[in-house]
């Protein structure tokens, strides 16, 4: 026969003080827990109150913009003895080791998710088109030699462009006209956009690779002619002394090339 469990019967007096224990065991532990969290809330506002104020405006005003935002925009919002510039490298030093970073772009100043996390948030998508080669020639030639014309990139690539190269680099939003040349016809002259720069991850043009870096990577013959040389390509937005500004309605009738135009 097996053997039966003893049972064992606990007063009723036992039992309440076990509880008070208990009770007062999980008391002792909130004190301790809230006592901590005091602590952790002193020195989070102790390290506020060390941080400069004019910090937390800067930061405000760059994660509140829809797009980056130049020194002059951001001095404008801030007290006027703060030096921006350095105020900047503050912050981008701040947020160097964080998931964002405060990066420049063209002169203008975002947060951008850190480069190495980039690959976290990458969201697999079907592309619609695809640039043609024609396409991806036309925007390295606009890139190197901006500001410059319709006819002037044919004149380069060595072959007459087809209606919708141009276009399609316009959809894009990699390049924007910037004036009109001071020749016969006035023809328009293109550059390259933000949007450019910020695709490929570039802080100015001067960051594109030069004639010795182009040879490496392959992308240029070794056996090139002599006096071959790559332009050093320049981002100032000014209009140079041979172009004229834009005018009104020369957006919509500088977009598509001459029909007749053909890709060879």
């Amino acid at each position: 026969m097996a053997a039966l469990a003893e049972r064992r019967i606990i007063p009723h007096e036992e039992l309440k003080a076990r509880s008070e224990g208990k009770s007062e065991a999980q008391a002792q532990a909130r004190v301790q827990e809230q006592a901590r969290a005091e602590e952790g809330a002193e020195a989070g506002g102790a390290e506020a109150a060390a941080r400069p104020e004019h910090l937390r405006l800067l930061e405000a005003l760059l994660f509140a913009a829809s797009a980056p935002l130049d020194e002059k925009t951001l001095a404008a919002r801030l007290p006027e003895d703060i030096d921006v510039k350095q105020a900047l490298r503050m912050l981008q030093l701040e947020y160097a080791p964080r998931g964002v970073n405060l990066v420049r772009i063209n002169n203008k100043w975002t947060f951008r998710t850190a480069a190495d996390l980039s690959w976290l948030l990458t969201k697999e998508a079907t592309v619609p088109k695809k640039l043609s080669r024609a396409a991806i020639e036309t925007l390295a030639v606009i890139a190197y030699h901006q500001p410059v014309t319709r006819a002037e990139v044919e004149e380069i690539r060595g072959v007459v462009m087809s209606k919708g190269t141009f276009d399609v680099l316009m959809e894009t939003g990699w390049i924007k006209p910037r004036g009109r040349r001071k020749v016969p016809g006035r023809p328009i002259t293109y550059g390259t956009s933000e949007e450019f720069l910020s695709h490929f991850g570039l802080e100015a043009l001067g960051d594109l690779p030069g004639l010795e870096e182009l040879k490496g990577s392959g992308l240029l013959d070794h056996r090139l002619p002599p006096g071959f040389a790559v332009p050093m390509p320049s981002d100032d937005p000014a209009l140079r002394d041979d172009e004229d500004p834009l005018e009104p309605g020369d957006l919509d009738l500088g977009l598509a090339p001459p029909p007749e135009r053909i890709e060879e």
